[in-house]
Protein backbone atom coordinates (compact mmCIF):
# COMPACT_ATOMS: atom_id res chain seq x y z
CA UNK A 1 0.00 0.00 0.00
CA UNK A 2 1.46 3.38 -1.19
CA UNK A 3 2.26 5.73 1.75
CA UNK A 4 0.97 9.78 2.50
CA UNK A 5 3.18 12.23 5.21
CA UNK A 6 -0.06 14.69 5.92
CA UNK A 7 1.41 17.66 7.98
CA UNK A 8 -1.74 19.76 9.58
CA UNK A 9 -2.08 21.50 12.51
CA UNK A 10 -5.58 20.32 13.44
CA UNK A 11 -6.06 16.99 14.50
CA UNK A 12 -8.69 15.12 17.52
CA UNK A 13 -8.82 16.69 19.57
CA UNK A 14 -9.23 19.58 18.05
CA UNK A 15 -13.14 20.80 17.41
CA UNK A 16 -14.78 23.37 14.38
CA UNK A 17 -14.33 23.02 11.00
CA UNK A 18 -10.26 23.03 10.42
CA UNK A 19 -10.26 19.68 11.56
CA UNK A 20 -13.19 17.89 9.43
CA UNK A 21 -11.58 17.72 6.07
CA UNK A 22 -8.42 15.67 6.76
CA UNK A 23 -9.94 13.87 9.69
CA UNK A 24 -12.27 12.15 7.30
CA UNK A 25 -9.49 11.62 3.95
CA UNK A 26 -7.89 9.81 6.73
CA UNK A 27 -10.66 8.15 7.46
CA UNK A 28 -11.10 6.97 4.08
CA UNK A 29 -7.57 6.52 2.56
CA UNK A 30 -7.05 2.98 2.93
CA UNK A 31 -9.96 1.91 0.84
CA UNK A 32 -8.31 3.49 -2.13
CA UNK A 33 -4.76 1.71 -1.83
CA UNK A 34 -3.17 4.75 0.55
CA UNK A 35 -1.43 4.34 4.20
CA UNK A 36 -1.72 7.94 6.03
CA UNK A 37 0.54 8.97 8.45
CA UNK A 38 -0.54 12.32 10.51
CA UNK A 39 2.26 14.82 11.66
CA UNK A 40 0.64 17.11 14.16
CA UNK A 41 1.80 18.98 17.15
CA UNK A 42 1.81 17.63 20.38
CA UNK A 43 0.57 20.37 22.82
CA UNK A 44 -1.17 23.00 20.31
CA UNK A 45 -3.66 25.51 21.47
CA UNK A 46 -7.10 24.51 20.28
CA UNK A 47 -9.51 27.23 20.44
CA UNK A 48 -12.27 24.45 20.59
CA UNK A 49 -12.16 20.77 21.80
CA UNK A 50 -13.87 17.89 20.45
CA UNK A 51 -13.21 14.16 21.84
CA UNK A 52 -15.98 12.84 20.23
CA UNK A 53 -14.34 13.10 17.09
CA UNK A 54 -11.01 10.39 17.92
CA UNK A 55 -14.35 7.75 17.00
CA UNK A 56 -13.50 8.48 13.40
CA UNK A 57 -9.35 8.14 13.47
CA UNK A 58 -8.85 4.22 12.22
CA UNK A 59 -7.07 1.65 13.55
CA UNK A 60 -3.47 1.44 13.83
CA UNK A 61 -3.01 4.96 12.31
CA UNK A 62 1.10 6.08 12.55
CA UNK A 63 0.34 9.67 14.34
CA UNK A 64 3.57 11.65 14.92
CA UNK A 65 4.14 14.73 16.43
CA UNK A 66 6.63 17.56 17.92
CA UNK A 67 5.52 19.91 20.49
CA UNK A 68 4.63 23.15 19.02
CA UNK A 69 5.21 26.87 20.52
CA UNK A 70 3.30 29.20 20.33
CA UNK A 71 2.99 33.24 21.27
CA UNK A 72 -0.80 32.81 22.66
CA UNK A 73 0.25 32.18 25.99
CA UNK A 74 2.79 35.49 25.72
CA UNK A 75 -0.20 37.38 24.61
CA UNK A 76 -2.74 36.65 27.28
CA UNK A 77 -0.50 37.62 29.81
CA UNK A 78 0.19 41.47 28.09
CA UNK A 79 -3.74 41.87 27.47
CA UNK A 80 -4.95 40.53 30.94
CA UNK A 81 -8.15 42.33 31.83
CA UNK A 82 -8.94 42.88 28.15
CA UNK A 83 -12.22 41.59 26.77
CA UNK A 84 -10.43 39.24 23.92
CA UNK A 85 -7.86 36.67 25.54
CA UNK A 86 -6.66 35.69 22.19
CA UNK A 87 -7.25 36.93 18.69
CA UNK A 88 -8.69 34.67 16.28
CA UNK A 89 -9.32 34.69 12.60
CA UNK A 90 -12.87 35.76 13.00
CA UNK A 91 -12.32 38.70 15.31
CA UNK A 92 -10.30 40.14 12.62
CA UNK A 93 -13.38 40.99 10.31
CA UNK A 94 -13.99 43.86 13.03
CA UNK A 95 -10.37 44.93 14.44
CA UNK A 96 -12.42 48.16 16.09
CA UNK A 97 -13.95 45.22 18.41
CA UNK A 98 -10.26 44.60 19.98
CA UNK A 99 -8.47 46.66 22.37
CA UNK A 100 -5.64 48.50 22.20
CA UNK A 101 -2.89 45.83 23.00
CA UNK A 102 -5.86 43.47 20.74
CA UNK A 103 -5.10 45.86 17.66
CA UNK A 104 -1.50 45.88 18.53
CA UNK A 105 -1.22 41.95 18.22
CA UNK A 106 -2.85 41.91 15.32
CA UNK A 107 -0.74 44.16 13.40
CA UNK A 108 2.35 41.79 15.07
CA UNK A 109 0.48 38.53 13.65
CA UNK A 110 0.32 40.06 10.48
CA UNK A 111 3.77 41.47 10.01
CA UNK A 112 6.01 39.56 12.13
CA UNK A 113 4.17 36.11 12.42
CA UNK A 114 4.75 35.31 8.69
CA UNK A 115 2.90 33.29 7.76
CA UNK A 116 1.31 32.91 10.61
CA UNK A 117 1.71 32.41 14.53
CA UNK A 118 2.61 28.78 13.88
CA UNK A 119 5.69 29.88 12.20
CA UNK A 120 8.23 28.77 15.11
CA UNK A 121 6.61 25.16 14.55
CA UNK A 122 8.89 24.80 11.06
CA UNK A 123 12.14 24.75 11.89
CA UNK A 124 11.79 21.91 14.57
CA UNK A 125 9.12 19.94 12.46
CA UNK A 126 12.05 20.14 9.49
CA UNK A 127 14.29 18.89 11.72
CA UNK A 128 12.29 16.21 12.97
CA UNK A 129 10.74 15.21 9.16
CA UNK A 130 14.23 14.39 7.91
CA UNK A 131 15.33 11.83 10.13
CA UNK A 132 11.79 10.22 10.11
CA UNK A 133 12.11 10.50 6.08
CA UNK A 134 15.02 8.96 6.29
CA UNK A 135 14.10 6.12 8.57
CA UNK A 136 10.77 5.80 6.68
CA UNK A 137 9.67 5.76 3.01
CA UNK A 138 6.94 7.74 1.88
CA UNK A 139 5.36 8.27 -1.48
CA UNK A 140 3.59 11.58 -1.52
CA UNK A 141 3.98 14.84 1.06
CA UNK A 142 0.70 16.29 2.23
CA UNK A 143 0.49 20.08 3.58
CA UNK A 144 -2.95 21.22 4.52
CA UNK A 145 -3.52 25.25 5.11
CA UNK A 146 -4.40 27.16 7.11
CA UNK A 147 -2.45 27.11 8.72
CA UNK A 148 -0.20 28.05 5.90
CA UNK A 149 3.51 27.40 8.02
CA UNK A 150 2.69 23.76 6.89
CA UNK A 151 2.87 24.03 3.64
CA UNK A 152 6.39 25.86 4.52
CA UNK A 153 7.22 22.63 6.22
CA UNK A 154 6.81 20.71 3.22
CA UNK A 155 8.17 23.03 0.95
CA UNK A 156 11.51 22.28 2.71
CA UNK A 157 11.35 18.56 2.60
CA UNK A 158 9.92 18.78 -0.97
CA UNK A 159 13.97 20.94 -1.79
CA UNK A 160 15.61 17.88 0.61
CA UNK A 161 13.92 14.53 -0.63
CA UNK A 162 12.35 15.28 -4.07
CA UNK A 163 9.37 13.36 -2.68
CA UNK A 164 5.95 14.64 -4.57
CA UNK A 165 4.24 16.91 -2.95
CA UNK A 166 0.25 18.15 -2.63
CA UNK A 167 -0.72 21.22 -1.12
CA UNK A 168 -4.35 21.20 0.27
CA UNK A 169 -6.10 24.75 0.49
CA UNK A 170 -8.59 24.91 2.73
CA UNK A 171 -8.59 28.55 2.44
CA UNK A 172 -7.03 30.92 0.34
CA UNK A 173 -3.69 32.68 1.68
CA UNK A 174 -3.71 35.99 0.49
CA UNK A 175 -7.02 36.25 -0.24
CA UNK A 176 -8.82 35.45 2.76
CA UNK A 177 -11.33 37.52 4.02
CA UNK A 178 -9.40 38.72 6.99
CA UNK A 179 -5.90 39.19 5.44
CA UNK A 180 -6.82 43.16 4.69
CA UNK A 181 -7.73 43.91 8.49
CA UNK A 182 -4.09 42.38 9.55
CA UNK A 183 -2.85 45.45 9.29
CA UNK A 184 0.04 44.33 6.53
CA UNK A 185 2.79 46.29 5.28
CA UNK A 186 4.00 46.77 1.96
CA UNK A 187 7.18 45.03 2.90
CA UNK A 188 5.06 42.18 5.26
CA UNK A 189 2.53 41.77 1.96
CA UNK A 190 5.33 41.16 -0.73
CA UNK A 191 6.75 38.65 2.07
CA UNK A 192 3.61 36.80 2.41
CA UNK A 193 2.50 36.77 -1.63
CA UNK A 194 6.32 35.92 -2.15
CA UNK A 195 5.83 32.36 0.30
CA UNK A 196 2.76 32.04 -1.34
CA UNK A 197 4.05 31.45 -4.57
CA UNK A 198 6.45 29.42 -4.08
CA UNK A 199 4.27 27.55 -2.33
CA UNK A 200 2.03 26.96 -5.27
CA UNK A 201 4.55 26.76 -8.32
CA UNK A 202 6.80 24.35 -6.44
CA UNK A 203 4.38 21.79 -4.96
CA UNK A 204 3.49 18.95 -7.58
CA UNK A 205 0.05 19.58 -7.31
CA UNK A 206 -2.61 21.57 -5.51
CA UNK A 207 -5.93 20.78 -4.36
CA UNK A 208 -8.48 23.68 -3.77
CA UNK A 209 -12.22 23.50 -2.41
CA UNK A 210 -14.16 25.50 -4.65
CA UNK A 211 -14.07 26.89 -8.44
CA UNK A 212 -12.96 29.94 -7.42
CA UNK A 213 -10.51 29.45 -5.50
CA UNK A 214 -8.66 27.00 -8.69
CA UNK A 215 -9.07 29.58 -11.17
CA UNK A 216 -7.41 32.06 -9.22
CA UNK A 217 -4.65 29.86 -8.53
CA UNK A 218 -4.57 28.84 -12.06
CA UNK A 219 -4.08 32.78 -12.99
CA UNK A 220 -1.52 33.11 -10.30
CA UNK A 221 1.01 30.44 -11.61
CA UNK A 222 -0.32 26.82 -10.51
CA UNK A 223 -0.07 24.25 -13.34
CA UNK A 224 -1.57 21.55 -11.73
CA UNK A 225 -5.04 22.77 -9.18
CA UNK A 226 -7.21 19.89 -8.19
CA UNK A 227 -10.61 20.96 -7.31
CA UNK A 228 -12.16 18.58 -4.12
CA UNK A 229 -15.00 20.69 -2.41
CA UNK A 230 -15.72 19.63 1.50
CA UNK A 231 -18.47 17.29 2.36
CA UNK A 232 -20.08 15.20 4.55
CA UNK A 233 -19.90 11.72 6.00
CA UNK A 234 -22.93 10.13 6.50
CA UNK A 235 -21.71 8.23 9.31
CA UNK A 236 -21.96 11.94 11.22
CA UNK A 237 -25.88 12.14 10.12
CA UNK A 238 -27.59 10.51 12.78
CA UNK A 239 -29.21 7.63 11.37
CA UNK A 240 -32.35 7.38 14.56
CA UNK A 241 -35.66 9.06 14.01
CA UNK A 242 -35.11 13.06 15.07
CA UNK A 243 -37.94 14.71 15.68
CA UNK A 244 -38.82 17.94 13.93
CA UNK A 245 -38.76 21.25 16.29
CA UNK A 246 -42.34 21.85 17.09
CA UNK A 247 -41.69 25.77 16.38
CA UNK A 248 -40.32 27.92 13.64
CA UNK A 249 -36.26 26.97 14.82
CA UNK A 250 -34.02 29.16 12.34
CA UNK A 251 -30.51 27.63 13.11
CA UNK A 252 -26.54 28.66 12.70
CA UNK A 253 -24.32 26.13 13.23
CA UNK A 254 -20.63 27.70 13.63
CA UNK A 255 -18.69 30.87 14.69
CA UNK A 256 -20.63 34.00 14.06
CA UNK A 257 -18.01 37.09 14.51
CA UNK A 258 -18.76 40.61 13.44
CA UNK A 259 -18.30 40.49 10.11
CA UNK A 260 -21.31 38.00 9.91
CA UNK A 261 -24.00 40.10 11.62
CA UNK A 262 -27.02 39.61 9.54
CA UNK A 263 -28.92 43.06 10.41
CA UNK A 264 -31.03 42.63 7.29
CA UNK A 265 -32.41 39.28 8.54
CA UNK A 266 -32.72 40.39 12.34
CA UNK A 267 -35.04 43.53 10.90
CA UNK A 268 -36.99 41.37 8.68
CA UNK A 269 -37.32 38.68 11.97
CA UNK A 270 -38.69 41.74 14.18
CA UNK A 271 -41.22 43.09 11.54
CA UNK A 272 -42.82 39.65 11.16
CA UNK A 273 -43.11 39.42 15.20
CA UNK A 274 -45.09 42.41 15.03
CA UNK A 275 -47.22 42.02 11.81
CA UNK A 276 -48.07 38.57 11.48
CA UNK A 277 -50.01 36.49 14.07
CA UNK A 278 -48.74 33.49 15.73
CA UNK A 279 -44.93 34.43 14.45
CA UNK A 280 -43.88 35.35 17.96
CA UNK A 281 -45.10 32.34 19.66
CA UNK A 282 -43.50 29.94 17.03
CA UNK A 283 -39.92 31.69 16.36
CA UNK A 284 -36.88 30.60 17.73
CA UNK A 285 -33.17 31.68 16.64
CA UNK A 286 -30.75 29.08 17.41
CA UNK A 287 -27.07 30.08 17.05
CA UNK A 288 -25.34 26.98 17.59
CA UNK A 289 -21.12 28.14 18.67
CA UNK A 290 -19.51 31.14 19.67
CA UNK A 291 -21.57 34.42 18.74
CA UNK A 292 -19.90 38.07 19.22
CA UNK A 293 -21.83 39.91 21.23
CA UNK A 294 -22.48 42.97 18.86
CA UNK A 295 -24.77 39.91 17.54
CA UNK A 296 -26.47 39.33 20.78
CA UNK A 297 -27.06 42.86 21.40
CA UNK A 298 -28.73 43.92 18.18
CA UNK A 299 -31.03 40.87 18.38
CA UNK A 300 -31.49 42.42 21.85
CA UNK A 301 -32.32 46.22 20.69
CA UNK A 302 -34.98 44.60 18.48
CA UNK A 303 -36.75 42.58 21.59
CA UNK A 304 -35.76 38.80 20.06
CA UNK A 305 -33.82 37.69 22.81
CA UNK A 306 -36.55 36.25 24.04
CA UNK A 307 -36.73 33.38 21.26
CA UNK A 308 -32.87 33.33 20.96
CA UNK A 309 -31.12 30.22 22.26
CA UNK A 310 -27.28 30.41 22.78
CA UNK A 311 -26.21 26.71 23.28
CA UNK A 312 -22.45 27.26 22.78
CA UNK A 313 -19.92 24.95 21.05
CA UNK A 314 -21.69 21.55 20.77
CA UNK A 315 -19.83 18.18 20.07
CA UNK A 316 -20.15 17.05 16.36
CA UNK A 317 -22.72 14.78 16.57
CA UNK A 318 -24.84 16.63 18.53
CA UNK A 319 -24.59 19.60 15.89
CA UNK A 320 -25.63 16.74 13.28
CA UNK A 321 -28.68 16.14 15.68
CA UNK A 322 -29.62 19.70 15.45
CA UNK A 323 -29.50 20.49 12.39
CA UNK A 324 -31.85 17.41 11.14
CA UNK A 325 -34.26 18.98 14.27
CA UNK A 326 -34.31 22.58 13.17
CA UNK A 327 -36.47 24.14 10.65
CA UNK A 328 -34.74 26.07 8.83
CA UNK A 329 -30.77 26.06 8.63
CA UNK A 330 -29.04 29.33 8.07
CA UNK A 331 -25.63 29.86 6.43
CA UNK A 332 -24.21 33.11 5.82
CA UNK A 333 -21.17 33.85 3.99
CA UNK A 334 -18.80 37.06 4.89
CA UNK A 335 -19.72 39.53 1.95
CA UNK A 336 -16.70 41.54 3.20
CA UNK A 337 -14.46 38.23 1.61
CA UNK A 338 -12.10 39.17 -1.45
CA UNK A 339 -13.76 35.96 -2.83
CA UNK A 340 -16.83 35.79 -1.37
CA UNK A 341 -17.82 34.02 -4.20
CA UNK A 342 -16.09 31.02 -4.11
CA UNK A 343 -16.83 30.50 -0.33
CA UNK A 344 -17.10 26.72 -0.24
CA UNK A 345 -17.35 25.76 3.73
CA UNK A 346 -17.56 22.42 5.35
CA UNK A 347 -20.99 23.38 6.64
CA UNK A 348 -23.07 23.86 3.47
CA UNK A 349 -22.34 19.86 2.73
CA UNK A 350 -23.33 19.08 6.55
CA UNK A 351 -26.56 20.81 6.27
CA UNK A 352 -27.63 19.35 2.53
CA UNK A 353 -27.40 15.61 4.46
CA UNK A 354 -29.59 17.26 7.03
CA UNK A 355 -32.69 17.48 4.56
CA UNK A 356 -33.71 20.65 6.24
CA UNK A 357 -34.27 24.03 3.70
CA UNK A 358 -31.18 26.26 4.06
CA UNK A 359 -31.50 30.12 3.85
CA UNK A 360 -28.22 31.56 2.82
CA UNK A 361 -27.15 34.86 2.87
CA UNK A 362 -24.18 35.80 0.23
CA UNK A 363 -23.24 36.27 -3.36
CA UNK A 364 -26.32 35.18 -5.40
CA UNK A 365 -24.08 34.06 -8.24
CA UNK A 366 -21.50 32.19 -6.64
CA UNK A 367 -20.42 28.73 -5.91
CA UNK A 368 -22.88 28.08 -3.00
CA UNK A 369 -25.68 29.92 -4.79
CA UNK A 370 -25.16 27.40 -7.66
CA UNK A 371 -24.85 24.24 -5.30
CA UNK A 372 -28.12 25.51 -3.49
CA UNK A 373 -29.61 25.61 -7.52
CA UNK A 374 -28.59 22.31 -8.58
CA UNK A 375 -29.80 20.65 -5.18
CA UNK A 376 -33.00 22.21 -4.66
CA UNK A 377 -31.99 22.47 -1.24
CA UNK A 378 -32.63 26.08 -0.08
CA UNK A 379 -32.52 29.71 -1.57
CA UNK A 380 -29.82 32.46 -1.42
CA UNK A 381 -30.17 36.51 -0.69
CA UNK A 382 -28.15 39.27 -1.16
CA UNK A 383 -27.11 40.62 2.37
CA UNK A 384 -28.80 43.64 1.98
CA UNK A 385 -31.43 42.50 0.06
CA UNK A 386 -34.41 42.83 2.71
CA UNK A 387 -37.22 42.56 0.54
CA UNK A 388 -35.93 38.82 -0.92
CA UNK A 389 -35.01 37.66 2.86
CA UNK A 390 -38.71 38.45 3.79
CA UNK A 391 -40.20 36.86 1.41
CA UNK A 392 -37.88 33.57 1.76
CA UNK A 393 -38.77 33.72 5.20
CA UNK A 394 -42.02 33.90 4.67
CA UNK A 395 -42.17 31.35 2.08
CA UNK A 396 -40.98 28.76 4.58
CA UNK A 397 -42.42 29.93 7.03
CA UNK A 398 -45.82 28.56 5.20
CA UNK A 399 -44.18 25.68 4.51
CA UNK A 400 -43.33 24.95 8.25
CA UNK A 401 -47.15 25.45 8.68
CA UNK A 402 -47.61 23.34 6.47
CA UNK A 403 -45.86 20.45 8.08
CA UNK A 404 -43.41 20.80 4.13
CA UNK A 405 -40.25 22.24 5.73
CA UNK A 406 -37.20 19.71 3.71
CA UNK A 407 -35.08 19.95 0.60
CA UNK A 408 -34.63 17.37 -1.78
CA UNK A 409 -30.66 16.30 -1.32
CA UNK A 410 -30.20 16.13 -5.00
CA UNK A 411 -27.21 14.84 -6.17
CA UNK A 412 -25.86 15.12 -3.44
CA UNK A 413 -24.41 11.91 -3.17
CA UNK A 414 -21.12 13.55 -4.68
CA UNK A 415 -20.08 15.27 -1.46
CA UNK A 416 -19.79 12.26 0.55
CA UNK A 417 -16.55 12.11 1.95
CA UNK A 418 -16.20 8.54 0.70
CA UNK A 419 -16.18 9.95 -2.98
CA UNK A 420 -14.47 13.13 -2.28
CA UNK A 421 -11.23 11.06 -0.65
CA UNK A 422 -11.43 8.66 -4.26
CA UNK A 423 -11.24 12.07 -5.99
CA UNK A 424 -8.09 12.34 -3.47
CA UNK A 425 -6.33 9.10 -4.16
CA UNK A 426 -6.59 9.64 -8.28
CA UNK A 427 -4.77 13.19 -7.44
CA UNK A 428 -2.23 11.32 -5.38
CA UNK A 429 -1.97 8.27 -7.86
CA UNK A 430 -1.45 11.06 -10.67
CA UNK A 431 1.37 12.86 -8.94
CA UNK A 432 3.65 9.92 -7.87
CA UNK A 433 3.03 8.62 -11.71
CA UNK A 434 4.77 11.38 -13.04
Amino acid sequence: MKKALIITYYWPPSGGAGVQRWLKFVKYLREFGWEPVVYTPLNPGFPIVDNTLYADIPDDIEVVGTPIWEPYTYYKKITRGESTPKIESGSLNNPNSLGILGQLAVWIRGNLFIPDARKFWIDPSIKFLRKYLIDNHVDVIISTGPPHSMHLIALKLKECFNIPWLADFRDPWTDIDYYKEMKISAFADKKHKKLELKTITTCNAMVVVSPEMKTNYENLGCRNVHLITNGFDPDDMVSDPVIPDTRFSIAHIGTLPPGFNLKGLWQVLAELNDTIPGFQTNLVIKLVGKVDDSIIDDLAALNLETQLELPGYVAHDLAARIMKQSSVLLLVINQKSPNAKGILTGKIFEYLAAGRPILAIGPTDGSLAEILKESEAGTISAYDNVVQIKEIVLKMYDKYLQHNLNNSGKGIEKFTRKNLTAQLAKVLNGIITK
